[in-house]
């Protein structure tokens, strides 16, 4: 800061550094009008709202098994049915707010066009959730080839 001094050679040059004082105080000033003013800005109403579950209703969603056998024979939830019945039975469960899921069980010695056909029929219905059923292998090591002898 600059202090006045009897020196009649440094009066004529203008002062070269700011006073930071009125600058600190308008600082200041201003953070306390902020303080008092800003709990007035929130504009609460009082309210008494109603209470409500927050648990989602989830809707089960039946599940359909079809099933195919080694000679193209289909079975619906256990039942035989015909390809025709299978078809106007996709197009009632298709046809629900809630769709079905499909649960398609193929024995691997089945032609893969009664599959083709199946799968065919279900989406052309409007069914989207279709799952392929399969047996788990039995957790049984690859036998690595043998190495043939010289």
């Amino acid at each position: 800061m600059a202090f006045a001094s009897f020196d009649d050679k440094r009066n004529s040059a203008p002062m070269a550094e700011i006073n930071m004082v009125p600058l600190i105080d308008v600082m200041l000033v201003l953070l306390v009008i902020f303080i008092v003013t800003a709990p007035l800005l929130s504009h609460s109403v009082k309210l008494s709202l109603p209470k409500a579950s927050t648990q989602v209703m989830a809707i089960k969603a039946e599940k359909i098994d079809l099933s195919i056998d080694a000679q193209g024979v289909r079975f619906w939830n256990g039942q035989p049915v015909s390809r025709e019945e299978a078809v106007a039975r996709f197009a009632a469960e298709g046809a629900k707010a809630v769709q079905p899921e499909l649960l398609l069980r193929a024995d691997q010695a089945v032609p893969y066009k009664a599959v083709a056909e199946a799968l065919a029929d279900a989406s052309r219905a409007g069914l989207t959730r279709i799952n392929f059923v399969t047996d788990p292998e039995l957790a049984a090591p690859l036998a690595a080839p043998a190495a043939s002898a010289p």
